[in-house]
This record gives structure tokens, C-alpha cells and sequence, in this order.
């Protein structure tokens, strides 16, 4: 892979991943529609990086509609899980049959383009908690202060994208960082080390990152999660496999913690 990283251990797991495919319709209110990624495109990835287990999440682009994925799902078998996005008028049924088939988490995407609104989040929530997923929630971490309570009320394990998605970054003592950090000492709130492209103001090494990737991986190794969130949609210059590796050896630098973040907490939350 290059000299910062020889392997990546057994069972390495990419737990933010799309498929796209312009057989399946976009949503009306879709902000994202971008090329065809499929699950052969996504092998190559994987061959390249020494990734073993994907988690598929639902794009904005699809809206409520999830066959996109669950396809894509099944062409990994036991080694994927997937994030789909259901609503309060989702029924019980339809959640069971997710479930069976490898779902663990409803995702919210609280920006431009995202189906399901704040208003849902708590019926949905109960919604999904007997069946044991999580919510993954995507955001200005900057707005979290706003949503404190509703957060925090959650029945489910919650999963925060993107390092927060901090926009722009702030320094690690910033109040909306440290309810993050608050949140993640408590024990049932998960972060994605992920697309720091998203929110970074210091490309192309997005180093602006660093600090807090480097608090939450210093607070709670067993709470962080390792994504590509290829293929990277809506980046003219999406990263490739070097970027990522070298992205992965500066914020997991030992071997000790990439196999923490990489195989042993990902398993525990999506049930491998």
C-alpha cells in the first residue's frame, strides 16, 4: 500500500460507502446525482486497500428509496451492512425485513438534499430502537448545540458522520466540539473519521482536521469508526486510494488503534 502502512488487519472494515446507478430514479428533491459507482467499481477499492467489510449508507440522491443500495448490499454478502433511510411512516414490517437483510442504523442528513427532517428524528428513532439499529446523524456539527436535547433523548446508539462535519472547522475547545466530545465520554455516541474534504479549509492535507480527529481518537479509540465515503460525491478531485491511506496512517498511526477502529469497533456496532 505505500511504506506508512504495509496491511491493513483482518476484517478491516469502510463504514460510509454509496452505490449509484442511473437505472434507479433520483429523487425530485436530489442536490447530488453523480456518475454510476457500482459494486465492481467498489472491489477495486477494497482489493486496493485491504478492506474486508462495507457498510452501504443510503446517498441524499435516492431520497426514501433504498433498492439502490440493498442491491449493491448483496452483492458483498455477510460482509456488508447497510444505513438506509426510513421515516415515522416506515411501517414494522418493512423495518424487520431491513433488518434480516443486514440494516443496523437509519440515517438523517440534516443538510441541503437530505428526505427525512429534524421533526422525525424522535418517532423515528422509537421507531427503530426495538430492532436495535442506530441513528446516523449528518450535520453542521456547529448546529448540534441547537439539537442538544433531542440528541441526547435519543432510545438509539447514535453515529455522527464526518468528524462532526464542523463547518468551519473550529479549535477543539469550542463549544459544539466539546458537546461532541461530551456526548462520545457518555459511551453510546459513535464518530466517522471520514470525508474531512467536507468541512476542511486546508486542502489538499486537510490538517485543519487534525485537532480534533486527534481529541476524539485520544478521548475514545473504541468509539471511532474508519470511512472512505467513496466515491466521494460532489468532489471535483475525489481522494484516491494514496490520499486515503495517507489520511489513515496520520489519524491511526499504530497498528494497535487501526485495528481497534478498523475491525474491532465496527464489528461490535454492526453485529459482524
Amino acid at each position: 500500500m505505500n511504506e506508512l502502512i504495509d496491511h491493513l488487519p483482518p476484517g478491516a472494515c469502510d463504514t460510509h460507502m454509496h452505490f449509484y446507478d442511473h437505472h434507479y430514479a433520483a429523487a425530485p428533491a436530489a442536490v447530488l446525482r453523480p456518475p454510476n459507482a457500482t459494486p465492481e467499481d467498489y472491489r477495486a477499492l477494497q482489493a486496493a486497500l485491504g478492506l474486508e467489510r462495507v457498510i452501504v449508507v443510503q446517498p441524499t440522491t435516492y431520497g426514501l428509496d433504498n433498492s439502490c443500495q440493498l442491491a449493491g448490499m448483496t452483492e458483498f454478502g455477510d460482509a456488508a451492512r447497510g444505513v438506509m433511510v426510513v421515516n415515522e411512516a416506515t411501517t414494522r414490517q418493512e423495518i424487520a425485513r431491513l433488518t434480516d437483510l443486514g440494516v443496523r442504523g437509519a440515517r438523517f442528513h440534516m443538510l441541503p438534499g437530505g428526505a427525512v427532517p429534524w421533526s422525525s428524528l424522535d418517532a423515528t428513532a422509537a421507531l427503530v430502537a426495538p430492532f436495535g439499529w442506530h441513528i446516523q446523524l449528518q450535520l453542521n456539527g456547529l448546529d448540534l448545540i441547537e439539537h442538544e436535547a433531542q440528541v441526547r433523548r435519543l432510545p438509539t446508539p447514535l453515529v455522527v458522520d464526518h468528524i462532526g462535519r464542523f463547518t468551519p472547522p473550529p479549535t477543539p475547545d469550542h463549544a459544539s466540539v466539546q458537546l461532541l466530545v461530551s456526548l462520545v465520554e457518555e459511551g453510546r455516541t459513535w464518530v466517522k473519521l471520514s470525508a474531512p474534504y467536507e468541512s476542511s479549509m486546508q486542502g489538499p492535507d486537510f490538517a485543519d482536521q487534525d485537532p480534533i480527529v486527534q481529541t476524539l481518537t485520544a478521548l475514545a479509540p473504541e468509539r471511532m469508526l474508519w470511512a472512505s465515503n467513496w466515491p466521494h460525491p460532489g468532489q471535483n478531485n475525489p481522494l484516491t486510494e494514496q490520499d486515503l491511506i495517507r489520511l489513515m496512517a496520520r489519524w491511526l498511526p499504530t497498528p494497535e488503534l487501526r485495528h481497534q477502529v478498523l475491525v474491532t469497533n465496527p464489528a461490535e456496532l454492526y453485529e459482524f
